[in-house]
């Protein structure tokens, strides 16, 4: 699609997800209960947050199953449940209900999530888990790449929304700006089609304003660099920061 042809939107607020998983893998490194995630939550919220954002792993290695439930219940903002398509978080999610469900791909040797769904190559199975979930009134968005065809089909599946991955865009060094493109041209492309755009992966203070700036994109999900940041300026700091930058670029 040429840019000739991207509809002009008018900006909305741009909701900010903060991701709390890091706090729980340093839990986890030395067990015990601290830092715990729920108070990472409740900072996040004073600092401005939206919304909370936690993956559920496989192979629990950082969230854990009794932390999706204290956050469920004890935070008192939107809870987004990253997880893997598979029965099992399925079930897990029909017993919670969170208010939000982001289906992303899951390898146990990855480090982090590498990249999008393939939406396309795994569609049945996709398009049941989204009815399954969205009949019990959980709002379902799909992680993936910046495709027009993987778009395409995540339309096919009802999905409420989908999430751009950002991280070739964070990486691409020399080649960000076509990246941004990429991205721009995606988030145009899926809100034609009636769908809800979110973004995220490798965000920073010093990335992030070209994104906040594609006005398709209503919400934003951030976590590994401000957890970092917070190493050093202390959590609510790094999040009322990164709130301003994307209200000022919005």
């Amino acid at each position: 699609m040429s840019s000739s042809s991207l509809r002009p939107y008018a900006p909305t607020p741009l909701r900010l997800g903060i991701n709390i998983d890091h706090v729980a893998t340093l839990r986890n490194a030395r067990g015990g209960t601290a830092p715990d995630p729920l108070r990472a939550a409740l900072v996040a919220k004073e600092a401005g947050a939206d919304i909370i954002t936690a993956h559920l792993r496989e192979d629990r290695r950082h969230i854990r199953d009794t932390d999706m439930q204290r956050l469920r219940a004890e935070c008192g903002l939107p809870l987004n449940m990253e997880m893997a398509v598979t029965d099992e978080m399925t079930r897990i999610a029909l017993q919670l209900l969170p208010h939000a469900v982001c289906l992303v791909p899951e390898r146990r040797l990855e480090i982090t999530t590498e990249g999008g769904l393939d939406v396309i190559g795994q569609f049945e199975k996709i398009k049941a888990c989204v009815g399954e979930l969205q009949h019990a009134g959980i709002e379902v968005a799909l992680f993936i790449g910046p495709d027009e065809a993987q778009i395409d089909a995540a339309k096919k599946t009802g999905c409420f929304a989908i999430e751009l991955h950002t991280g070739s865009y964070a990486d691409a060094g020399a080649t960000q700006g076509a990246e941004l493109k990429r991205l721009q041209t995606a988030a145009h492309y899926a809100a034609t089609l009636g769908i809800e755009v979110h973004a995220g992966h490798g965000l920073t203070y010093d990335n992030v304003s070209p994104i906040a700036v594609i006005t398709p994109i209503v919400e934003l999900n951030i976590g590994h660099f401000l957890m970092g940041e917070a190493m050093f300026v202390g959590m609510h700091k790094s999040i009322h920061h990164m709130k301003h930058i994307i209200s000022v670029a919005r």
